[in-house]
């Protein structure tokens, strides 16, 4: 299916790695390297970093893309972290799952703060740090705390000292649009952080279990595989809000743009040149030049 990029949009994008293998444990090179990969993208390609949180195999973020050039910075994201970390683990393979990447539209500000607390209490959702912010990886949340930048240096080791990489780039974490000002969004953050963190705690507790904790985190070897079986076969959303009516009205016009992104491919196809295609068409915009519709 055709994926609409809308320049102003504020998504949140998720990555896994090959086999669920944990690839992106935390250690000091790996956070800093993430970071650093993170920050020259988001710079590159005018991105907009609301929160982030980089799991042992999986990634979330929550960005705004005021240019439309999100394809451009997933794709220059990945390739640098993937080509990067297979070389500190010494692998030659595939590093993200195939069909991993996903991206949600949040329509609504209670979906942005929603998937920004989603973002930030994963580490505790998943049993392995009583809080968010005693995760040992990268993490961080505009208006919450965590790893939130200045200038981030260039790691040694994968980089060449006289490549075309910044020494260093600016890691900055800015208010999404619909919020008076980041205190705004930060306050409204951190009190859904909190509830998600409590109720994953008292989770716990009644399965009577315990957290893993940072420091047998930090031990895991990061090519190893979990154990659980993964889920297949789920929903695939490609937006989220609370509104029910704002999300039906998002999907109804998501699937008019596939409907006449499909018409305008035949005719394409067929050697018509100068067909336009919908507002939020990518890879034909890009890559063949067509002609689109105004937003």
């Amino acid at each position: 299916m055709p994926r609409q990029i809308i320049p102003g949009a504020t998504v949140m994008i998720t990555r896994r790695c090959f086999g669920r293998m944990l690839l992106l444990r935390p250690s000091a090179a790996s956070n800093a390297l993430f970071l650093y990969i993170l920050a020259v993208a988001a710079r590159r390609f005018g991105v907009l970093l609301h929160a982030f949180c980089v799991m042992s195999n999986h990634f979330h973020c929550v960005l705004t893309d005021p240019h439309g050039n999100l394809p451009k910075f997933e794709q220059y994201l990945d390739g640098l972290v993937a080509r990067s970390f297979n070389a500190i683990h010494g692998r030659w393979e595939s590093f993200w799952a195939p069909g991993s990447y996903s991206a949600v539209r949040l329509l609504t500000p209670a979906a942005v703060v929603e998937k920004a607390a989603y973002v930030l209490a994963n580490p505790v959702a998943a049993g392995l740090v009583r809080r968010g912010s005693e995760w040992p990886g990268v993490w961080g949340g505009a208006g919450v705390g965590g790893m939130l930048g200045g200038q981030v240096r260039r790691p040694p080791g994968f980089f060449r000292v006289d490549g075309p990489m910044p020494e260093t780039a600016e890691l900055v974490l800015s208010c999404p649009p619909g919020f008076e000002s980041i205190d705004d969004f930060g306050d409204q953050l951190a009190d859904e952080v909190a509830r998600l963190e409590a109720r994953a705690v008292r989770r716990m507790s009644i399965r009577g279990k315990s957290f893993l904790g940072a420091r047998r985190v930090l031990a895991q070897d990061p090519l190893a595989q979990p154990t659980s079986r993964e889920p297949r076969r789920g929903l695939s959303p490609r937006v989220a809000a609370r509104d029910r009516w704002k999300r039906v009205e998002a999907l109804t016009r998501l699937e008019a743009f596939v409907r006449s992104y499909r018409q305008a491919w035949r005719a394409f196809s067929r050697g018509v040149r100068d067909v336009v295609f919908p507002h939020g068409t990518y890879w034909m915009r890009v890559a063949h030049g067509v002609r689109c519709a105004p937003g």
